[in-house]
């Protein structure tokens, strides 16, 4: 294969619907030393954009950070929630920087910016408590993808600040205009409820992805019963890939939920507990759902297989049937094909339609006997 048609079977394959892009990603130099910030992910041109959002339950000022002087943690004791919202972590210089006007541990911070690490939930002596997770999001050019979004969170004392990957819509976007409209219990609590607002967030866009994952799965299914010609195993298993996709990365929050309800902790409030519960609970749901679509998958594929096999079965018998017929016919004429001198039946004025006769009754017999024996 020369070098052109190469980069034309390149180009096939990446516009495959069925083929996972991979991002091309920045990769951490192995000379530098643990908590060097090095952004681990795929090119972004856009520059980073930090809000700071400050509000108790009288007031709330949003405000887009111009310069990060402007965010220096409130004094500690004092009644107003900070939540910094920070959109892109690639530039590093920047989250360096914010990292050390919070006092934020390099290790966290390296973390932050590398958006092939696992969700995990870790406590500081600090104070801080960090969390990171993936959100979800069904690729609009193939509704079979998943693409995850690396975010992350800092707690602090009175501040929280979340970090996410630059996208085209702001995911936290409804939080923030319930804190505008003072509609529900965040105006009146602490960053810890806020906590607890964000990652409700995602996981209800879980749901919203784990339906869509679910219409594709009523379509496949449909297909693979009607026997759809046109269904290949390929899409089984891209489906199957991506509902693997989701699990892994939803599992570990099952996990850090329940080290949040179960160990004591300064940073989450006893009252702001059972929210982190009933949290716990709708992510015990995503993972039955993701669990229960796996097992479908799996049995689609199996009468898939079935399927084709029981095709190809017919296909053989058929064969198998016209095959027998036509043995006999060709041993009877193999034998007047013979070119002896002497063969009695090639004088015969009629023998030629004798031979027709014989092997017409033959065929007629074939069948009538397969039929009895509900072979065809």
């Amino acid at each position: 294969m020369d070098k052109e048609e190469s980069a034309s079977h390149q180009n096939k394959l990446e516009q495959h619907p069925l083929i996972r892009k991979t991002k091309r990603y920045k990769r951490r130099n192995l000379l530098t030393s643990p908590g060097t910030l090095t952004y681990i992910g795929p090119e972004i041109a856009l520059k980073t954009k930090v809000r700071r959002i400050q509000y108790n339950d009288k007031m709330i000022r949003d405000e887009a950070v111009k310069s990060l002087n402007e965010c220096t943690p409130a004094p500690a004791g004092q009644p107003v929630v900070t939540w910094l919202d920070v959109d892109g972590i690639h530039e590093t210089g920047l989250i360096e920087k914010l990292g050390k006007l919070y006092q934020l541990h390099p290790l966290l911070l390296e973390d932050v910016v590398n958006t092939e690490h696992k969700p995990k939930l870790e406590f500081y002596d600090s104070g801080h408590l960090f969390l990171t997770l993936k959100m979800l999001h069904v690729e609009t050019e193939n509704p079979v993808c998943l693409s995850p979004e690396h975010v992350s969170f800092v707690l602090g004392e009175n501040y929280l600040i979340s970090f996410q990957e630059e996208r085209t819509s702001d995911i936290f976007a409804p939080v923030l205009a319930r804190l505008e409209a003072s509609v529900g219990k965040t105006r009146r609590n602490g960053p810890d409820y806020l906590l607890f607002a964000l990652l409700d967030i995602v996981v209800d866009n879980y749901f919203i992805v784990l339906e869509k994952l679910g219409d594709n799965l009523d379509i496949t299914e449909d297909r693979v019963i009607s026997g759809s010609d046109d269904l290949s195993l390929n899409e089984l298993y891209a489906l199957k890939r991506e509902i693997t996709v989701a699990r892994r990365q939803i599992w570990p929050l099952r996990d850090m939920l329940n080290q949040l309800v179960r160990e004591e902790n300064s940073q989450i409030a006893k009252d702001v507990i059972p929210y982190y519960r009933d949290l716990y609970d709708h992510v015990m749901q995503v993972l039955d759902t993701i669990d229960s679509y796996r097992e479908l998958v799996a049995s689609l594929a199996d009468v898939h297989l079935s399927t084709i096999s029981n095709r190809m079965n017919s296909v053989m018998k058929t064969l198998t049937i016209f095959s027998a017929i036509f043995m006999p016919l060709t041993f009877i004429v193999g034998v007047y094909g013979m070119n002896f001198e002497y063969m009695p039946e090639l004088k015969m004025r009629y023998g030629y339609f004798y031979v027709w006769g014989v092997m017409a009754m033959v065929t007629i017999g074939m069948i009538f006997y397969f039929r009895a024996k509900k072979w065809m």
